[in-house]
């Protein structure tokens, strides 16, 4: 069998076959390697946490909003170059294909270097505005500098990513995610207790391991027979395909990147309770991590399926893949949503002992595992206009809907009750909003894509 076939055979069919056998396999993947960094992610601050002490945990602690801003963004450039990867593979674009993967290949590592010199330089001025304790300030300045080091990794896996997950091969990205995460944490390990490097030792083994997947990519790009093919004399920008890559990328990693800030003012209402009931929502917060990872697997699934089957045509079958994607997604938030309201106690234990902690996480929980289903009708209808080449209006309707309501809520009805569900409360309204609005943007949108066909 010739590379190529055996390319194909491995590959999940996108324009033919069951839609809803075919988005569940190509989502399960991905689904295990969100689950697999969050956990990679939660093992770096058990490490320095236990082995460190809880200066260097506050250290790094103190750089996790900042961290989701920079990251979020790559992530989002690299959802750009999924879509318009699907779009020419489901046209059959061989050429077309090859320029998106070069010229998003570039525009990817050139995101990654500008931010990592932005936040080399900034790195300090950053973490006095997110008011930083000074204890922490040392330590956090030097995480993050080192941190920033691997962003042009980070940026150029999630162009890889992007690319292989247009072309229907998921199982590759979490195999060379689980190589990565495993060194890091052996990194981890070896840096702190052994070389007793604290925080700066938990941020150099997160950057060689983001380095480590980044080559994995590659090497795989650079080894493929078929028009995803990477070749580095080939490297060149194309004025198309660029301008395609950054009007998906740009708004997707703008969106990410906002709903970051917006969280800062909610954890503002947050610092406004006592240290227990701000140690609870640090507990508890860790399950939406996990919970909004494994939906975010089946948006990447409707984004790649619709993006495929409008590049063949495919009308009906685009439909299908939104709605597919919708049920797969509000059943994830709705099924863990409720083991997290019967089992969150046990959860919260993971990350808290005394029972004060638990009990002001519990009342997060109480309002958030209700919550997270609701959120599936914003991100896939996001995800779905994404597919059909649609993604500035989106991301306006998110700042409007998430993010500017989220802070006039903060200032005007949390202020007025002062209360911790009427803050968390705040997370179903902005969303039940906002999921109108994106429903109804992606229903106008696919209707004037087939008037127009």
């Amino acid at each position: 069998m010739s590379s190529k076939a055996e390319s194909r055979r491995k590959s999940i069919g996108m324009t033919s076959g069951s839609l809803w056998k075919n988005i569940f396999l190509f989502s399960i993947p991905l689904m295990c390697s969100q689950i697999l960094e969050v956990l990679f992610n939660l093992s770096d601050v058990a490490i320095v946490g236990k082995y460190a002490g809880y200066i260097p945990l506050g250290s790094v602690g103190s750089t996790t909003l900042l961290v989701s801003l920079f990251t979020g963004f790559l992530i989002g450039m690299g959802g750009g170059v999924n879509v318009r990867v699907a779009h020419k593979l489901g046209v059959g674009d061989a050429k077309g294909t090859e320029e998106t993967v070069h010229t998003a290949a570039l525009i990817c590592l050139v995101a990654g270097l500008i931010l990592c010199l932005i936040c080399n330089i900034f790195a300090e001025p950053f973490l006095n505005i997110l008011h930083t304790k000074s204890e922490f300030m040392d330590g956090a300045v030097l995480y993050f500098r080192i941190y920033a080091l691997g962003l042009p990794a980070l940026a150029i896996y999630n162009f890889g990513n992007g690319v292989l997950s247009a072309s229907g091969e998921t199982k590759l990205p979490l195999i060379y995610l689980s190589i990565a995460g495993v060194l890091n944490v052996l990194l981890n390990l070896f840096f702190v207790i052994q070389c007793n490097m604290a925080a700066g030792g938990v941020a150099i083994a997160s950057v060689i391991a983001q380095y480590v997947s980044a080559i994995l990519v590659v090497s795989h790009l650079c080894r493929r027979k078929d028009s995803c093919r990477l070749y580095f004399s080939r490297l060149r920008f194309h004025k198309e395909a660029a301008k395609s890559v950054l009007m998906l990328g740009v708004p997707g990693g703008m969106q990410n990147a906002i709903f970051a800030i917006a969280n800062l003012f909610v954890q503002t209402g947050v610092n406004s309770f006592d240290a227990v009931m701000v140690s609870g929502n640090s507990a508890a917060i860790n399950a939406d991590t996990l919970i909004f990872n494994i939906m975010a697997a089946f948006y990447t699934g409707c984004s790649s399926f619709i993006g495929q089957n409008w590049g063949a045509g495919n009308r009906e079958r685009m439909k299908k893949s939104y709605l597919v994607g919708l049920t797969y997604s509000f059943a994830a938030g709705a099924i863990f949503g409720g083991l997290l309201l019967i089992f969150g106690r046990q959860f919260l234990s993971l990350f808290a002992t005394e029972p004060a902690v638990i009990d002001a996480g519990m009342q997060r929980v109480k309002i958030m595992g209700f919550s997270y289903m609701i959120s599936a009708f914003m991100d896939c209808s996001i995800a779905a206009s994404r597919g059909i080449g649609k993604s500035i209006v989106p991301m306006l309707i998110v700042i409007l809907g998430s993010c500017v309501f989220r802070v006039i809520w903060v200032y005007t009805i949390f202020v007025w009750i002062h209360t911790i569900p009427a803050l968390y409360s705040l997370y179903f309204f902005s969303w039940a909003i906002t999921s109108v609005a994106e429903v109804l943007y992606f229903r106008h949108s696919f209707r004037q894509l087939e008037f127009q066909s």
